[in-house]
């Protein structure tokens, strides 16, 4: 697997800008380009910073199958919208559906 054309194809898939990546991890737009063109190779520290904010586990990154899921299409739905989420908004969607399932219970 080339790990750059992976991470650029899941980046442009999400709409997510390079420098957007650079801002919420610390890694210069320079070395993200540079690993995309397949001219360095990611640390696996760096490579977990890099998909952070793209909303994906090390597991989904290096899945290639996209095919494989055990999930509904609405549970899917949800993930995606979730892991686009500013964190505030992310903890504020917890927060309500912790409060709907101790509403279930009772």
């Amino acid at each position: 697997m080339d790990v750059g054309k992976r991470l650029q194809k899941i980046r442009n898939k999400k709409h997510i800008s390079v420098y957007r990546i650079a801002q919420d991890t610390g890694v210069s737009t320079s070395h993200i380009n540079s690993i995309e063109r397949g001219e360095k190779k990611p640390s696996v520290d760096t490579l977990c910073r890099l998909i952070e904010p793209l909303g994906i586990t090390m597991s989904e990154f290096f899945n290639e199958d996209a095919d494989i899921s055990y999930l509904s299409a609405d549970e899917k739905e949800v993930i995606e919208y979730f892991r686009t989420m500013p964190k505030d908004s992310a903890a504020a969607v917890i927060q309500l559906i912790r409060s709907l399932n101790k509403d279930k219970a009772k």
